[in-house]
């Protein structure tokens, strides 16, 4: 009977431990992050890196587990159950799909996200601007100025028709493109855009709008910015201007304009949570975090590009630039 009232004492204090979500690993205290990326990008990257540059500075003791779903959306379910019999403390999802997948699985542990543009659309959070306490899932947007960097890239090349490639299968996709739509009807500018399944076919897609079009606006879709290179090699080709919103991936390129956000802050932030998480603050309580310091987000200029299609960059907006690349040097400010 004794032995059995142990066993009873046992069981309870393990079903307390996994219900209030606990961050703390039963066994040494070291707390197990499973990470799970959509695909591999520089910016993707970035959050990992940010995440764990951050955690580093601080006493929690941690390991991780880094997946990558190489944009399958059925993976991404296979990585989150993987995560669940792992007994991970706390998960983190890198993109819409990812986010989505872990948050399907997950209820009675601490749900992160990243790089996820509109949660409260992609039924991550009930409102992306209130905290829901009973929740146990919170993140870090990446919503860009969408109509700013239409309208910067319009200025500053005339562009009256602006071409857009997005993925049609990511929900992070469907709303940049919708904004970059919408952006586009109130700066009275023409918008052609094309949807694309997965990364393999971003180069067709830019090649079948590109004599259509006077600029191409890049959003930070997961595939599309995975594959930027080709969009840069179509744009250059055709003598086209391209901004990207995302600075991050446009390293030896001739991509115009990059304006958006640096994603090691954003990692940075993740990491932030998790810590108020580790300290027991409720995930719910922490909802979605915008970033909104202009120190978090990069300006480029390709003055190189900008030379070779005959567009001056006004001197302040160089002054006011993060990076300028002029003569094949790159230099940051």
């Amino acid at each position: 009977m004794k032995r059995l009232f142990a066993l009873m004492i046992v069981l309870a204090a393990s079903f307390a431990l996994i219900a209030r979500g606990s961050t703390e690993s039963a066994d040494d205290g070291t707390v197990l992050i499973g990470v799970s990326k959509l695909l591999s990008h520089a910016a993707l990257d970035a959050v990992e890196t940010g995440m764990q540059d951050y955690l580093a500075g601080t006493d929690i003791p941690v390991r991780y587990d880094f997946q990558n779903a190489q944009g399958d959306i059925s993976t991404a379910a296979s990585i989150a159950q993987q995560f669940k019999s792992e007994d991970c403390d706390i998960v983190l999802g890198i993109g819409t799909a990812s986010a989505q997948a872990l948050a399907n699985v997950f209820a009675d542990r601490p749900v992160l996200f990243a790089a996820v543009t509109d949660p409260q659309d992609a039924g991550l959070v009930a409102d992306n601007y209130s905290a829901d306490e009973e929740s146990n899932i919170c993140g870090v947007s990446d919503m860009t100025p969408v109509e700013e960097q239409i309208k910067l890239l319009s200025d500053l090349t005339g562009a009256k028709v602006i071409g857009n490639v997005y993925s049609s299968g990511e929900q992070n996709g469907v709303v940049l493109m919708e904004a970059a739509k919408a952006a586009c009807e109130n700066l009275g500018l023409e918008f052609v855009e094309v949807a694309v399944a997965n990364s393999s076919e971003v180069m067709m897609a830019t090649q079948s709008i590109i004599d259509r079009v006077d600029a191409v606006y890049i959003a930070t879709d997961n595939n599309v910015i995975s594959a930027i290179a080709a969009v840069d090699d179509v744009c250059t080709k055709a003598g086209k201007p391209m901004l990207s919103a995302d600075p991050s991936g446009i390293n030896g390129l001739n991509c115009l304009i990059a304006w958006g956000f640096n994603y090691h802050s954003i990692g940075v932030e993740v990491g932030k949570l998790i810590e108020k998480i580790h300290n027991g603050e409720n995930p719910g309580a922490l909802g979605t975090v915008f970033l909104t310091d202009p120190a978090d987000f990069e300006l480029w200029f390709n003055l190189d590009t900008a030379k070779t299609l005959g567009i001056e960059i006004p001197q302040d907006l160089i002054d006011s630039a993060a990076v300028v690349i002029k003569d094949g040097v790159k230099t940051e400010k």
